[in-house]
């Protein structure tokens, strides 16, 4: 199975992908790590992140979209494009779309420790909650 980690920050879907086979994952390589809302966040400019995304997806094979959930209020509440964003994806039909809480993550990775610590990942210091939040998919899945 092919999971696609997904942390929303800003105008921007950062990424990871993980591949579990035969009790062993691995992170296959990806042309980027985000994918980026253009600045207008037009009708126009969502249909082309969507896309965008989709072909992405479709691209490496991927089964399963994880989402971080952002909380709805408080110091840590995501902002309205981050909102329009998780839609957008939600709402391509030829993914499965779940969205994790950090509560949900952390009891996954508290239960079903990572096998490698992130730096030896060779992924860039801003994927890491899109990793821990594949991780934690393929744990509860």
């Amino acid at each position: 199975m092919k999971i696609c980690g997904v942390e929303l920050s800003a105008n921007d879907a950062v990424i990871c992908f993980l591949q579990f086979e035969q009790q062993t994952f691995n992170l296959p390589d990806c042309r980027v790590r985000k994918v980026s809302l253009p600045k207008g966040h037009s009708t126009d400019d969502l249909r082309h992140f969507q896309k965008t995304f989709a072909k992405l997806m479709a691209d490496y094979g991927i089964n399963k979209v994880a989402i971080k959930k952002r909380a709805l209020k408080g110091k840590f509440a995501g902002g309205p494009i981050g909102f329009k964003l998780e839609a957008t994806i939600q709402l391509i039909d030829t993914l499965d779309v779940i969205m994790l809480s950090q509560k949900e993550i952390k009891l996954a990775l508290s239960e079903n420790r990572l096998p490698i610590s992130f730096p030896d990942t060779g992924l860039k210091v801003f994927q890491e909650t899109a990793f821990t939040t594949a991780y934690a998919a393929h744990v509860l899945a």
